[in-house]
């Protein structure tokens, strides 16, 4: 008798505090996370939808997705933005701490630009340059003989001592914060090929894929590159003539008229190199939801709807407008149906 008082006892309990997990007041608007390179996108959505205009914490890629994991209830974020991917170990944050079904919603695409004053010489750079710019350590360029694992400190500070082909100009980049989801992607998508040139590196990731990244991964962070924010570094460009800024593409179109992107390995930035996928550092774009709170949230739906919707981001979608790269005809009917079902996304590799 009395272990099964304790068995009822343990039930309610469990039952009390799933019910306190959802009866945490009310909330009549959106709390949205993450990318700032979405954020733009999710107020437009917001406002053209006839939606209450979201709460936005535009906390990054890689906070915003620890913030929305930690928990369900008012008192957590509905929706994250992000510039990449969820990660395996993120999605398995947010299911330890019971955040449970998840939609994941593609919106779009976008890529990275290496952009400077239309006064400066134009660039054709390859990743290996931008490694050879960008990366806190790289091979000692005064070895000569038996060069492998010989790493050192940046020593570069002008662009022809990269490669003798570019201008004699100064390293002078800013870039975003280390701390933010574009850095991830300079590091998968540029570091990492310019690390892959040199043989003994490339075969250090199967050896010791930690060391690996170590070195792979990694930004200088002497006076060459400056953390900026992306809506600063447009004007901070216009003041030199020399600087480099890495923004992303719908920030480099509202400012073509006084900005140009670097070719990258022959390819230029541009709609449709960045929707073929052919720009090297192009990426897709995704908003995550709590399907737990949709329900719960006064338009939550209808704007999900709504940023999957034609009039959206179809081909003359007003996303599209503000920057957006689309995505085909197929794949956008595709998340519409999805979000359609809220059906949850599966956990990934």
């Amino acid at each position: 008798m009395k272990k099964n008082l304790l068995l009822g006892s343990a039930i309610l309990s469990a039952q009390i505090i799933a019910g306190n997990a959802m009866a945490d007041g009310v909330r009549n608007y959106l709390y949205v996370l993450g990318s700032s390179t979405i954020a733009p996108f999710t107020e437009e959505v917001a406002k053209r939808g006839k939606i209450k205009i979201p709460l936005i914490e535009s906390n990054g890629t890689n906070g915003g997705i620890m913030m929305f994991c930690e928990g369900v209830g008012m008192d957590f974020g509905d929706i994250v933005n992000a510039s990449r991917p969820m990660k395996k170990g993120e999605y398995a944050i947010c299911q330890s701490n019971g955040v449970g079904d998840i939609l994941e919603v593609k919106v779009g695409y976008d890529g990275l630009v290496f952009a400077s004053n239309k006064k400066s010489k134009p660039m054709d750079l390859t990743r290996k340059d931008l490694y050879l710019a960008l990366s806190k350590e790289v091979p000692d360029p005064a070895c000569t003989e038996s060069c492998e694992n010989k790493l050192v400190a940046n020593p570069y500070k002008t662009w022809k001592q990269v490669n003798p082909n570019l201008p004699d100009v100064k390293i002078e980049i800013l870039g975003p914060p280390f701390n933010s989801g574009n850095v991830e992607v300079l590091a998968e998508a540029v570091l990492e090929s310019g690390c892959n040139s040199y043989p003994w590196l490339r075969a250090l990731r199967t050896k010791n894929e930690k060391e690996y990244n170590r070195h792979c991964h990694n930004i200088r962070n002497d006076a060459a590159y400056t953390e900026e924010a992306g809506d600063l570094i447009p004007s901070r460009l216009d003041a030199s003539v020399d600087a480099i800024g890495i923004i992303n593409y719908n920030r480099f179109k509202e400012n073509a008229s006084h900005l140009v992107g670097a070719k990258l390995e022959g390819v230029a930035p541009n709609y449709e190199s960045i929707a073929s996928q052919t720009y090297p550092i192009a990426r897709p774009l995704f908003v995550y939801a709590k399907k737990a709170h949709i329900s719960r949230i006064p338009g939550f739906g209808a704007f999900l709807a709504e940023f999957t919707s034609d009039k959206a981001s179809g081909p003359k979608g007003y996303l599209l407008g503000k920057g957006l790269v689309g995505m085909s005809s197929a794949e956008l009917k595709s998340y519409a149906a999805d979000v359609k079902a809220l059906k949850p996304m599966a956990a990934p590799n």
